[in-house]
């Protein structure tokens, strides 16, 4: 497919579901960048990080909800090209929600298709997954010839749900618009591989923040796992060569649009072992422990279903901030213990699509993201520190402050044992609490002065924790 950069966008109105994400907040500046007449944001969320910057740039911002038609139509009315990102259930606590995954995954879609025959839309590309043909079998180059997996073996609500929608999609290409039937809704799917790049929002800030806890010890597979990767620029480029062929209006060219009713494997073209190729050099620019011990995928499942059970049983409260999420599902693991990439030839053929970030470059810009926004926010040591300095300082204040009852009896033998009078625990104590209170005020004085932001913090923190957080101040201030 050979067309101008921007054939298709110059002039059109766009609609992009999830237009606040990662992903459509790229897409609708993108847009913009091409010449398009005007872009529309569906979301359910009234601001995000990008709010603003779509907002300067002249993207209409619609909150609304894809569960209702009335939202969804009201942001495609004369519309010429819907993007359909909006979805649900892709990582973390959402995982375990499935009513909400069906709801927004498949209901949203359903009235995505609606809106789109009813306001006589006629291009429509869908975001989908890997997981519509991967389910936890390896798969080596594989191509757009595989089957679905089957929906019943899925093991979590977003790939079966994502496989469904993706279906539906495809069976409404070709559908007339409800008041001219001159038109016809041509569609087509993406399906991209795990998303990278400065500002990502799903996979690499739950990686992180395990890691800044010290609790991301482990990694799953050997070395010989490979998965695909793709940098947000190369999804956005597939994305509007998707939008492009779908186009009807082509001078010289007669039939249906090449990309219509057809699904596409998008990636950066380069297998690689996610721990080898991202999480490791992500970890080492940012200061944090490599993973160093090796779990076998059938260990780390069996570790899954159990952090699987136990979401299940908090279903109820899953919204409540208190619920941690869990700390891998099997999903999970098959993504990153299982060999499974694709070939992007077809897109390649018959969109035009050649990845413009090498997987080098991306990393780059990724690492130097984090390691900027490392920079602006309060550092620490491990919950393994926070516990150690929190129960020492209990069981000190306990000897020295509380009658022996019950256990406390134990831990004041423990500290008289050590040293020796109840008159040396309280000075002890009275001690640690004022070299805490010193160490703390020391780091507020001195993060006004490198950190000023985060003053406040960097006080409570090492009141807390006394050196073993000043230490953290005192290397960001030689930096």
């Amino acid at each position: 497919m050979h067309l101008s950069a921007n054939e298709g966008i110059e002039g059109v109105r766009f609609a992009v579901t999830g237009g606040q994400g990662f992903v459509g907040a790229a897409l609708c500046l993108e847009l913009l960048r091409r010449g398009a007449r005007e872009v529309r944001s569906l979301d359910l969320r009234a601001s995000s990080t990008w709010s603003q910057q779509l907002l300067d740039s002249g993207v209409r911002l619609f909150q609304g909800d894809i569960r209702k038609k009335d939202d969804v139509g009201r942001a495609f009315r004369g519309v010429d090209c819907v993007f359909h990102l909006a979805s649900y259930g892709m990582s973390g606590k959402e995982m375990v929600q499935t009513g909400r995954a069906d709801e927004v995954n498949i209901n949203g879609t359903c009235n995505v298709l609606d809106a789109c025959h009813e306001h006589g839309v006629r291009r429509l590309v869908y975001v989908s997954t890997y997981n519509v043909v991967f389910g936890g079998k390896p798969i080596v180059n594989g191509n757009e010839a595989l089957p679905y997996f089957p929906i019943e073996d899925h093991v979590d609500a977003y790939g079966r749900s994502k496989s469904v929608a993706e279906q539906l999609v495809l069976k409404s290409n070709g559908r007339p618009a409800k008041n001219d039937k001159s038109t016809c809704l041509y569609t087509c799917a993406i399906r991209p591989a795990a998303i990278y790049g400065p500002g990502e929002e799903r996979h690499l800030p739950r990686i992180l923040s395990l890691a800044k806890l010290g609790l991301a010890f482990f990694k799953i597979g050997g070395p010989d796992i490979k998965t695909d990767w793709v940098y947000i620029d190369n999804l956005v480029l597939a994305l509007i060569l998707a939008s492009m062929g779908l186009l009807d209006d082509i001078p010289n060219r007669k039939g249906t649009p090449v990309a219509a009713g057809q699904a596409y494997f998008i990636c950066d073209g380069s297998p690689c072992n996610t721990f080898e190729f991202i999480i490791s050099p992500l970890f080492r620019s940012m200061g944090y422990a490599v993973p160093r011990v090796t779990l076998d995928t059938s260990v780390a499942l069996s570790i899954s279903r159990f952090f699987l059970f136990m979401s299940t049983l908090f279903y109820p409260w899953l919204d409540s901030k208190w619920i941690p999420p869990p700390l891998i599902l099997p999903a999970e693991v098959y993504k990153i213990g299982v060999t499974h990439y694709f070939s992007f030839l077809k897109a390649r053929e018959e969109l035009g699509y050649v990845p413009i970030v090498s997987p080098r470059e991306g990393l780059a810009a990724t690492m130097s993201y984090w390691q900027e926004r490392k920079r602006r926010e309060l550092d620490g040591p491990t919950i393994f520190t926070w516990l150690a300095v929190t129960v020492g300082m209990l069981a000190v204040f306990s000897a020295a402050c509380l009658p022996p009852v019950g256990p406390l009896k134990w831990v004041l033998d423990i500290h008289l044992f050590v040293f020796r009078s109840t008159l040396v625990i309280r000075l002890v104590f009275a001690t640690a609490v004022a070299l805490h209170f010193g160490e703390a005020v020391y780091a507020w004085i001195l993060a006004k002065k490198v950190d000023p932001r985060n003053a406040t913090g960097w006080f409570w923190q090492t009141f807390a924790l006394g050196f073993f957080s000043l230490r953290y101040l005192l290397k960001r201030a030689r930096g």
